[in-house]
């Protein structure tokens, strides 16, 4: 089994790194600067920055507030939001983003997951995968989760991986924010049906949250809120899966 990754999420809007719940009801966390420094010296093994804007506002991902935040981490950085092209993805990774995060762009071009990965690498490519439980069924939702799709998490996630995706970000809209924890369901019900690795997100509030995605077999495991209010520590999450067992980078 791979070593298990603990990433926090910035969720940033006009400039603020921003958290909610359910995707809404926005609230100020802290400045995307100052987070980024302060988890790179706690530990984190990855970091997620979305511009959770850009789509809905059919633009695309705000280079500035990217920029700042490359000149400070030391660890492994992926952006999402807004990135509809492989001269998007170019752009990013010249000025020094590790990875890319695409979901409503692939979402109405799949093509885009098979080209830039045969461009860039899968490795470097993250296929984002926003799901809700709509009429007792796990449906893709796209543009910041405001639209729901046609599309069956499950069989998504399925063709992602035919097309070349490196990995999932894989979020549940209904767990987002809550703390109540990841939806192990629809979580496991991806993990069962995929080789690449899967990092899950929306849910997570306390230390148990970790350990029960990690054991479904989630090699990353994303939070924010706990991590933005100082509610858990990265070296926490770490010690604690430590002994119970389990690999931690």
């Amino acid at each position: 089994m791979r070593p298990l990754k603990i990433i926090p999420c910035l969720d940033v809007k006009d400039g603020r790194v921003v958290k909610g719940v359910k995707f809404v009801d926005l609230k100020d966390a802290r400045d995307p600067v100052e987070a980024a420094g302060v988890y790179c010296k706690e530990g984190a093994d990855e970091l997620v920055f979305l511009d959770i804007s850009a789509t809905v506002e059919d633009r695309g991902t705000r280079l500035d507030w990217v920029k700042r935040v490359v000149e400070v981490v030391t660890i492994p950085f992926c952006v999402g939001g807004g990135i509809r092209s492989i001269e998007d993805m170019e752009t990013l990774f010249e000025i020094g983003v590790h990875k890319v995060s695409v979901n409503t762009a692939c979402v109405r071009d799949p093509n885009l997951i098979k080209d830039a990965s045969q461009r860039f690498g899968k490795d470097r490519i993250v296929v984002a995968i926003d799901g809700g439980r709509i009429d007792s069924k796990f449906k893709v939702l796209i543009s910041g989760g405001n639209k729901v799709t046609d599309l069956d998490v499950v069989e998504w996630a399925k063709e992602v991986e035919r097309l070349g995706a490196g990995e999932i970000l894989l979020t549940s809209k209904d767990a987002d924010g809550t703390k109540t924890g990841y939806d192990l369901e629809m979580t496991k019900s991806v993990v069962d049906v995929v080789s690449i690795p899967i990092t899950a997100s929306g849910g997570c509030g306390k230390l148990e949250h970790f350990y029960e995605a990690a054991k479904i077999g989630c090699t990353g495991l994303l939070a924010a809120s706990v991590f933005h209010f100082g509610e858990i520590k990265i070296q926490e999450v770490k010690r604690y899966l430590k002994e119970k067992g389990l690999r931690v980078t």
